[in-house]
């Protein structure tokens, strides 16, 4: 009798997208691509102010112009209505309400709207607008964030601290930082300064609304959190979620700056309404920075200190970030930018103050690894010159600081799988680091910086016993699985990794299995693609449906072949008996006899966050930064810097990252060098400055991604935890891997021309000034070095 050897079916292997050939070919359908019978163009007026009052709005020559179909302006039904991400901070409506006293009343950033047309074309909405005619009253912005500090008359926002323009404060304290601060041995201490960033997706936002003749809405929007727009929708419109219907089509890139619901989707349902016909809304580029919602600007202060041994005594942190006018994500962002620095590494003593202030700026919010770039940047610049203090080399001294596995924070994170350690060991032997930092000659340098990031949060932001995720599975006489969850394909890959979790228990190819996540009528809820939790939860959800299926098919080959069910195995299309592989039955055989006065075999599986240990409930925040498992990074960076231009080029980037278990190695490193990408832009290029409450320069002419000519060889360097509660081992690797690449690059400016750099973008015009007021003040350091 000869036995069956297990291996995977479809987990570990390099398997193409899903969707991919749709994409590449033209195929797949996103949003601007969808035209219904009647429908009409949505344009929305936008604020040339800063800060104003709308005293009064008269609609009639717009609505006299000939093909305009509805206006609206704040005066509209649900135009006031409150929405917003966080149930805690709605603080959003659709349309100001013209006459209007306090918030209801006024525009809070240039690029608000302000009113709404419909008509037959683009041209005659446009005219529509111009033909609007409003009495202003201009107001006194709030441009600067020290500015919203101060106690106000008049917040721009109901809900503020103490007669401000702070939205939210945190201040956490473990340990006694000011006692560890005093005995430590070595103690850096500095400021950063970050700007805005946007997200640059290439598919502009784009939504249509269409409130149909059985007085039902749906909303096709390109959106990574359809269930949150689906509630905001109800709020808004005040109809019942089962009135309202909303699908997502193909979404060309998010990284956050499409998970919240928008006024423009809101604006689009009530034009619909008011019609009856359906309504596009398609923003122009302009309009999307706008529209923002990215990352944070951001002051922060940082002292981390070490004892004489090189191990880490103690972490203080201080931010003040720039909200702009609406909440969106931010009060998460506020604790994100301290709670995440809690590891990789040990932090006996640990203490932040945050704040998050409201300006009249465009609205910040979730960008790609939101609340972790930033903090990490400084934390990392401030571990490399403590271990220059100490005389070790960055290698080592993060070595001797790191996390071990399964343990816990001072703060309560509940730390499993942690392959850190193997991170940095892996990057610096093919980097050849030992040969090269401080060896290089002037112009030349590499840096290592590490990360740290969370596999989805722990707890829902609304407060219910639902599951994280679910996926339900539906198999009928044609052979193929039917998976549907509203977990959101976003360009990620969860659709794939849906169909993997589904394929592998059940030993089918890829081509068995259609993956349904577009649409609330059909697919279940899940909270959506953000917080990097799509694999860890949608994923479980998934295998545990799978399992279920699996089960009634093993019983149907018990059943023909007599032998005991828990002796078959899945593999290549067949249920084989493990003990003896000359007994099997074909999965058709298997389905056909499973479905025998059964019908369509379904399934259901759910995920919930195991319930957190430690310092539950016992102070402010607690929920913050929780997450089931944790992924971690190291990365090496080589450069070089022009020394007559201070031009910063990366030549290679060394990047490990611990996602537990590469489920599609293609994939992964796809994550992790699109991380790259983006992180480098907002290291060397990217920014989004204002003058005057105005953004500079809303386009890709002006704002600065980096070009596919500035893209460094990538050594992706994929660490297997194999995290013991993830899908198949696995974690996250679509946000972590952003964060050690900006601080690797700056330390490995320093390392090839002496030269701190403690703001972003390293434009070089900046490293060149900085270059010549640290000559002038402390001289440019040797390039010499001795390893501890």
């Amino acid at each position: 009798m000869r036995t069956l050897e297990q291996k995977t079916n479809t987990i570990g292997k390099r398997i193409p997208l899903v969707d991919a050939m749709k994409k590449t070919t033209g195929e797949g359908l996103y949003t601007d691509d969808i035209k219904l019978p009647g429908m009409l163009v949505g344009k929305i007026l936008r604020s040339p102010y800063p800060h104003a009052r709308i005293k009064s709005i008269n609609t009639e020559k717009a609505e006299a112009l000939v093909g305009v179909h509805a206006v609206i302006t704040g005066d509209e039904p649900g135009a006031q209505n409150r929405f917003g991400v966080l149930p805690i901070s709605k603080d959003e409506i659709a349309l100001p309400k013209p006459g209007a006293k306090g918030r209801e009343g006024k525009v809070l950033y240039v690029g608000d709207c302000v009113a709404a047309v419909a008509a037959d074309n683009e041209e005659i909405a446009l005219e529509a607008l111009k033909l609007l005619e409003i009495e202003w009253q201009d107001l006194r912005p709030i441009i600067r964030t020290e500015h919203g500090l101060n106690k106000t008359d008049e917040p721009l926002q109901d809900r503020t601290e103490n007669g401000t323009n702070v939205q939210k404060s945190v201040h956490q304290h473990f340990g006694d930082v000011p006692q560890a601060l005093k005995n430590s041995r070595y103690v850096q201490t500095h400021d950063f300064e970050f700007v805005g960033l946007n997200h640059a997706f290439t598919e502009p936002i784009a939504s249509i609304a269409h409130y149909d003749a059985d007085d039902r809405l749906t909303v096709w929007s390109a959106q990574q959190v359809p269930h949150y727009l689906h509630r905001s929708l109800t709020e808004v419109m005040e109809m019942p979620m089962h009135r309202i219907r909303v699908i997502r089509p193909m979404v060309g890139g998010g990284f956050g700056g499409k998970s919240d619901p928008f006024p423009h989707e809101m604006i689009a349902a009530l034009l619909s309404r008011k019609c009856r016909r359906p309504v596009k809304i398609l923003f122009d580029r302009e309009e999307v920075f706008y529209n923002n919602h990215g990352r944070h600007p951001t002051k922060t202060h940082i002292t981390v200190a070490t004892d004489d041994k090189g191990k880490i005594t103690a972490l203080d942190l201080d931010a003040t970030i720039d909200g702009g006018a609406w909440g969106s994500f931010g009060v998460v962002t506020t604790y994100y930018n301290g709670v995440l620095a809690m590891g990789p590494y040990q932090i006996p003593n640990f203490r932040y103050s945050g704040r998050r202030v409201y300006t009249n700026q465009a609205p910040c919010g979730a960008m790609r690894g939101h609340g972790a770039v930033n903090t990490r940047f400084a934390f990392e610049v401030l571990m490399d010159m403590l271990a220059e203090d100490a005389n070790f080399d960055p290698c080592d001294f993060r070595l001797a600081n790191l996390l071990p596995e399964n343990t816990e924070t001072i703060n309560g994170f509940r730390i499993t799988s942690n392959g850190t350690r193997e991170c940095i060991e892996r990057a610096r032997e093919r980097s050849e680091w030992d040969k090269k930092f401080r060896k290089l000659p002037f112009g030349e340098g590499i840096g290592v910086a590490c990360g740290f990031y969370i596999s989805g949060s722990a707890h829902r932001i609304h407060f219910n016993e639902l599951p994280q995720s679910t996926v339900h599975l539906k198999i009928d006489m044609d052979g193929g699985i039917t998976v549907h969850c509203m977990a959101a394909e976003i360009g990620q890959g969860s659709d794939t990794m849906l169909a993997q979790c589904v394929a592998e228990p059940l030993g089918l190819p890829l081509n068995r299995i259609r993956i349904f996540s577009m649409d609330s009528d059909t697919d279940p809820v899940d909270l959506g693609s953000y917080s990097s939790r799509v694999t860890f939860m949608a994923g479980n959800a998934a295998i545990q449906a799978a399992e279920k299926v699996r089960k009634k098919l093993v019983d149907a080959a018990h059943q023909i072949t007599g032998y005991p069910p828990q002796g078959f195995v899945l593999k290549d299309e067949k249920l084989i008996y493990a003990p003896n592989p000359d007994i099997s039955v074909t999965f058709d055989e298997a389905l056909t006899q499973a479905l025998a006065k059964n019908g369509a075999l379904v399934a259901k599986g759910i995920y919930q966050s195991p319930p957190p240990i430690g310092k539950r409930g016992e102070f402010k925040g607690w929920r913050a930064g929780l997450s089931p498992t944790y992924s971690f990074q190291a990365y090496i960076a080589q450069v070089t810097v022009d020394p007559d231009t201070f031009e910063v080029r990366v030549q290679k980037v060394w990047a490990a990252h611990d996602c537990g278990k590469a489920l599609n190695p293609l994939a992964v490193e796809g994550q992790i060098e699109g991380c790259i990408h983006m992180g480098l832009g907002q290291v060397l290029s990217e920014e989004m400055p204002y003058l005057k409450g105005n953004i500079l320069g809303p386009n890709f002419l002006d704002y600065r991604t980096l070009t596919p000519m500035q893209m460094p060889d990538v050594d992706v360097i994929i660490v297997e935890s194999n995290d013991p509660e993830g899908p198949f081992g696995a974690k996250e690797a679509g946000e972590g891997p952003l964060l050690p690449i900006l601080p690797a690059v700056a330390n490995a400016i320093y390392d090839a021309v002496g030269v701190r750099m403690y703001s972003l973008p390293i434009t070089p015009d900046k490293l060149w000034k900085e270059a010549q007021r640290q000559k002038a003040t402390m001289g440019i350091r040797s390039k010499t070095f001795v390893t501890v």
